[in-house]
């Protein structure tokens, strides 16, 4: 190839940074990236501010007490791609996160910053309708105002520090009939709420002082102080630690680092110290799963990573992953620091090697507290089954049954004959559940099982089998739908004991162990029932 000529040919300046707005920012990863240039720049105070003026117009402080810039570092800093810093564990990685980060939600993005060496406080702006009126990438230089110049001093204590400024925020509420009404301001009070636990959780490290990994950092929104969120409840005593692990990692350049993992089952609901634990721990479907820490900073949580999808066995599984910035490229760490995806190598080891065994005793947990919400559950929702198949018992049975007291055995007369068969006999757990009863389990894991309930002819259904779970579970509030799955059952039962001879005994039992074995298989991807209602894991 023949080079002939070469041009340089800048991005188009308002098409570019009109461009970069839509880079899929959410307002939490946004505000965060401006967080991590402040624990970049070694601020131990961050004070962040948002406020709605009686025109319904936003704006929002970043205040720090970090060590500030002098000319030429705002100049970079404002710069689109600034220069890569000399520290390279910082958490600013791309140079972009400050303005994509911004201009995702404010069309006004304003650095006020005073370093140690000046007392000089400088100032710039982009405003992106400055930038479409010029048509070219001018930064605006300004002087900064009196509000800017107390809040510097405030938080820095007339020392270094910086403010990043958004104006003309246009992208965080919705168009509001009333832009500084009620709903707008209630909206926005929402979005402040979640900001508050999204800094709690994803600076949980910096937060807490006894974590001395990280440098100790305080952090106000709106005022008020953020405590630490820990997903992993260290501080219960019930929280069990059931794998850990360090590996040693070398790159092909020789490069030596290390990540840890460590797997994390918490207590159920029932089974916490304290009130103020299990509500502080925040069981939920959506905060399972990895927990995954560059540089101490949370850059993702609350899945796993395609491995397995998010259902209410997982619930008591956390698993903290951490590494450093030297496994960036390993692990494709993304512009916004909320995404990562693994290699094939490390996706495999987790999958096959490490999670296996906490997958198992998060599970474990989970199954002995949701047996006892499953019994709690379909407490009395056999009761219409039971008066429904009693009113027609006598015309539908087709054979005699009689106990033999000496060998605990039944004979069954039916029109194939007479034979013997071992038989549950049982009282009846409560009165008129003479039927259809639920146990918690029957032998090999049998979905149902032909039985005798005080001489009646009745069935028992596994609670424990899955397709109780699954089909039965989120239908109990549903008597017409319960009541056709137990009646057929119980007809299959009985059905069972009118066939039966010497020569199928064994047939029929194999018959009702295959169709549990192939319902449990065909209800695999359905999803577990939530038992909010009845729920104590």
């Amino acid at each position: 190839m023949t080079v002939i000529n070469k041009k340089v040919v800048p991005p188009h300046a308002i098409r570019t940074i009109e461009g970069l707005r839509d880079t899929g920012y959410e307002f939490n990863t946004a505000m965060a990236d401006i967080i991590d240039n402040s624990i970049a720049a070694n601020a131990s105070k961050i004070n962040v501010t948002i406020e709605m003026d009686f025109m319904g117009d936003i704006n929002i402080f970043i205040a720090d007490n970090g060590i500030g810039m002098n000319e030429q570092g705002i100049e970079a800093a404002m710069t689109y791609g600034s220069p890569k810093r000399e520290n390279q564990k910082s958490l600013g990685k791309f140079g972009l996160g400050l303005k994509t980060a911004s201009t995702a939600f404010c069309r006004s993005l304003t650095v006020t910053t005073r370093d140690s060496g000046d007392s000089q406080i400088y100032k710039a702006r982009w405003d992106l309708d400055h930038v479409a009126e010029a048509d070219d990438w001018e930064l605006l230089l300004l002087d900064p105002i009196k509000q800017e110049i107390d809040m510097l001093d405030d938080i820095s204590n007339n020392g270094s520090g910086t403010i990043v400024t958004w104006e003309k925020v246009d992208r965080l509420l919705k168009d509001y009939q009333d832009p500084s009404g009620t709903y707008a301001r209630r909206a926005l009070e929402k979005i402040v709420d979640n900001l508050k636990e999204h800094v709690a959780m994803v600076y949980q490290r910096f937060l807490d002082p006894r974590f001395v990994e990280a440098p100790d950092v305080n952090i106000k929104i709106n005022n008020e102080l953020i405590e630490p969120w820990d997903p992993f409840c260290t501080d219960e005593t019930n929280t069990e630690v059931v794998a850990e692990e360090l590996q040693e990692v070398e790159f092909e350049d020789g490069t030596q680092t290390e990540f840890s993992i460590k797997a994390y089952v918490l207590p159920r609901k029932e089974e916490f110290s304290s009130d103020e634990m299990r509500k502080n721990a925040k069981l939920s479907n959506d905060l399972q799963g990895f927990y995954i820490y560059r540089e101490n900073r949370l850059i993702h949580y609350g899945n796993w990573l395609g491995m397995y999808t998010n259902e209410p066995h997982g619930t008591l599984l956390r698993v903290e992953f951490s590494f450093e910035y030297l496994m960036d490229e390993a692990f494709n760490v993304d512009i916004k620091k909320s995404n990562i995806s693994l290699s094939t190598e490390l996706y495999n080891w987790l999958r096959e090697q490490f999670l296996p065994a906490p997958r198992r005793a998060a599970n474990e947990r989970y199954r002995k507290g949701q047996k006892k919400s499953v019994q709690k559950a379909s407490k009395g929702a056999h009761d219409t089954s039971n008066k429904g198949i009693g009113n027609r018992e006598k015309d539908l049975k087709m054979s005699d049954l009689e106990v033999n007291e000496d060998t605990n055995d039944v004979q069954v007369t039916n029109k194939k004959g007479k034979v013997r068969i071992k038989l549950p006999i049982l009282k009846p757990a409560k009165a008129g559940e003479l039927y259809v009863s639920p146990v918690d389990s029957i032998e090999d894991g049998l979905l149902w099982e032909p039985a005798l309930i005080d001489t009646k002819h009745a069935v028992t259904i596994n609670t424990n089998h899955s397709y109780y779970r699954k089909v039965y579970i989120p239908n109990l509030n549903s008597s017409v739908i319960v009541q056709g799955m137990d009646s057929l059952l119980w007809a299959l039962s009985e059905a069972e004991l009118g066939t039966i001879s010497e020569d199928t005994k064994h047939h029929l039992k194999e018959l009702r162990y295959e169709v549990s074995r192939i319902l449990r298989r065909l209800v695999e991807d359905l999803p577990e029932p939530e038992l909010d209602n009845h729920e104590e894991y």
